[in-house]
């Protein structure tokens, strides 16, 4: 393959990665608002979406696997492909827990503890994950560690929203016709809820800890 083309597919692999990660953004802003609104069309849109996701992701590795078994890059050319590779299976991971909102939203009765605020906690791992995104775009290794610190913030929004949901489930009385078993089946949704949003968190932070990676052969945010 001539050099031309080689810098032209590794150039490509970088956009497709960044349009992937522009549709697993997407999908995530659509299962938080299903959430939000008890939307149960934007609900099943995010699941049946699911399959567009893992399409790329399929198309994606295909590039990277050819890219190393055809050209067997060096130096930086490698580190780019095998972080790209990793950072595509954390967004067909953060793709999952999309459609998992999605899930929870179809679910949803009610709002059982209307103080925990999932779209906070939502809002902020997006912006993780835009950062994370354009750190990767921009081979900005200060905004690889503005993403890790964020994620300190996220730990403690989930720990607190959860501590709250187990404290007040705790210390209610439940009203004599209450529905015990639904009652806990929207806790139980909840939880499973601040779980995976602090799961997307923890992905985008290994996107940051790839690019890092990617750019200056520095593992020190790898897990």
């Amino acid at each position: 393959m001539p050099r031309v083309e080689y810098q032209s597919r590794l150039e490509s692999l970088r956009e497709d990665v960044l349009y992937m990660s522009e549709l697993v953004a997407e999908r995530l802003r659509m299962g938080l608002d299903a959430l939000e609104q008890k939307d149960d069309d934007l609900a099943r849109e995010v699941i049946d979406g699911d399959a567009e996701v893992n399409e790329m992701y399929l198309e994606l590795e295909s590039d990277c696997i050819d890219l190393v078994a055809l050209q067997q890059p060096v130096a930086s050319d490698l580190r780019l492909v095998a972080s790209s590779f990793k950072i595509i299976t954390d967004l067909e991971r953060i793709a999952d827990l999309a459609t998992n909102l999605g899930g929870y939203a179809l679910e949803a009765e009610q709002d059982v503890f209307p103080d925990v605020d999932v779209q906070r906690i939502g809002g902020k791992t997006l912006e993780m994950l835009d950062e994370a995104m354009t750190a990767y775009e921009r081979e900005d290794t200060d905004g690889c560690f503005t993403v890790a610190e964020a994620d300190e913030a996220v730990d403690d929004l989930c720990s607190a929203a959860s501590e709250v949901v187990v404290r007040d489930l705790i210390e209610s009385e439940l009203k004599e016709d209450a529905d015990v078993e639904a009652t806990m089946q929207e806790v139980s949704r909840l939880l499973l809820t601040i779980r995976d949003l602090e799961r997307v968190g923890d992905h985008a932070v290994n996107i940051a800890a790839r690019t890092l990676y990617m750019v200056e052969n520095d593992d020190s945010l790898l897990y």
